[in-house]
């Protein structure tokens, strides 16, 4: 499998992103039983989880980003999504999509204040 993932970018604080992982070098049935998540790494900092999506759409999140970041799943498209939004200063990082025991390249996100 090959994830690739995009969406990042620079948005001021209070404001959206969506990133998106496409899973590809896969068919859709070996995709939908697995489970998904979007982690995260800022500059000398240890990668963090920032959420899961379990095959049965049940759904974790880091307490930095609950009510704020929703995770979802589109099956049919091979792909997970991470809607960021009310983004803070902190929310700067890398964020790196991970499925099947395989991550993907980061996404830089930088949220200026």
């Amino acid at each position: 499998v090959q994830l690739q993932a995009s969406g990042g970018g620079l948005v001021q604080a209070g404001g959206s992103l969506r990133l998106s992982c496409a899973a590809s070098r896969m068919i859709t049935s070996t995709f939908s039983p697995k489970a998904g998540a979007w982690y995260r790494q800022a500059p000398g900092k240890q990668r963090e989880l920032v959420a899961r999506i379990d095959s049965d759409r049940k759904t974790t999140y880091a307490d930095s980003v609950k009510g704020r970041f929703a995770i979802s799943r589109d099956n049919s498209r091979k792909r997970f999504l991470l809607q960021m939004n009310s983004l803070k200063p902190e929310d700067t990082a890398d964020y790196y999509c991970f499925f099947a025991d395989t991550w993907g390249q980061g996404t830089l996100v930088t949220v200026s204040s």
